[in-house]
């Protein structure tokens, strides 16, 4: 068994061969048929290299070893990175989706920012400076928003000589607050004229904005879109995020069904910047309330998680589970572990603070 502490990592291991990571499981079992995506492998090499800042072991510098190579097979010839491989190796688009380039340079920022052996950290500065041309004609909304989150990470490891992203971010900032003011109406204020998936990076993105560039307005949509986003996923005190099956058209219900983990992974990440940006309460419990979803607290009452081997269920569906353990459901809920073990040692080193002061 491969475990830091209470993350194991058995079933990411399990889904992982010489080539990266498979995207979809059979139940338990990866399905070879399904290949690889960048975005998935860059989420492992994103949450292996945090780990790798708190178990500098040998088994987790091979698990980076092998996410990172993969980013770096995933270049394109024009810019960016490819997303799709098949099991055969073949590259399957000619360029990869906006977000896959910002998922990629998210999990990159994670390496560079990090007290990993040199090679690996210049291998990401390198990859980093040749998808920055991709970076700034992308249009994604979430692709901006990634890009914002890797600058803030780079921005508070102090990170040096990263003066081109930080443009790139700035940029993508503007871009949110444009749209946030193009699309929100009284009843709706949201980015888009629907609520889809991974929601919550859009409000996280501005909560990061505005530490880094805090007199510049960022604020005030992070905190009211926010807010608008946690209430309109919460039932009686429930995380129960918008399904993909239709999402959330505004002036329409929404979907109830299918809920897929990313959305609680991505809630549980920007509650957690809400909370260390403003202190406010109400965050913390909007974290714990999206962690929470994964062992069950959710609408059917049925944990998605199995502790014992570190893998999820894809999604909730009406009727019970998905059952099949694919990989970004699995990523969603180990980075949501590590944020619960990350704030629950904040909030314990807090309180002895507190009561060694009294």
């Amino acid at each position: 068994m491969s475990s830091c502490d209470a993350i194991v990592l058995d079933h990411l291991d399990r889904m992982t061969d010489s080539t990266g990571l498979i995207q979809h499981a059979i139940y338990s079992l990866p399905r070879r048929e399904s290949g690889y995506t960048t975005d998935d492998n860059a989420r492992a090499l994103r949450l292996c290299a945090r780990l790798w800042n708190r178990y500098p072991e040998d088994r987790m510098l091979g698990r980076i070893s092998c996410y990172l190579s993969f980013l770096e097979h995933a270049q394109c010839r024009v810019h960016g990175f490819h997303n799709f491989l098949s099991y055969q190796r073949d590259w399957l688009d000619v360029k990869g989706t906006g977000d896959c380039q910002g998922q990629a340079v998210v999990a990159l920022a994670e390496v560079l920012g990090s007290n990993l052996p040199d090679g690996y950290r210049l291998m990401a500065r390198e990859l980093i400076a040749a998808v920055l041309p991709a970076l700034a004609d992308l249009r994604s909304l979430r692709a901006q928003a990634y890009v914002i989150l890797a600058w803030g990470h780079l921005s508070a490891q102090g990170t040096k000589g990263i003066e081109a992203v930080e443009d790139v971010a700035q940029s993508a900032a503007r871009r949110l607050i444009e749209c946030y003011h193009r699309s929100m109406r009284p009843d709706w204020p949201w980015f888009e004229s629907r609520m889809t998936y991974a929601n919550a990076v859009l409000p996280h993105a501005l909560f990061v904005a505005a530490r880094e560039w805090p007199q510049r307005g960022y604020l005030d949509v992070a905190t009211t879109s926010f807010e608008f986003l946690d209430r309109e996923t919460t039932s009686e005190n429930v995380f129960w995020p918008v399904g993909n099956s239709d999402w959330y058209p505004h002036g329409e219900e929404k979907a109830l069904y299918d809920q897929q983990p990313v959305e609680a992974s991505t809630m549980a990440d920007a509650a957690i910047t809400a909370f260390d940006l403003l202190g406010d309460e109400n965050n913390l419990a909007t974290f714990r309330r999206a962690h929470r979803w994964f062992h069950g607290e959710n609408s059917l009452k049925r944990p998605l998680a199995d502790a014992t081997c570190g893998a999820c269920c894809d999604g909730l569906e009406p009727i019970g589970l998905n059952w099949n353990q694919g990989a970004e459901s699995t990523l969603s809920y180990l980075w949501t572990e590590l944020l619960n073990s990350e704030i629950q040692s904040t909030l314990q080193t807090k309180n002895k603070t507190l009561v060694a002061s009294v």
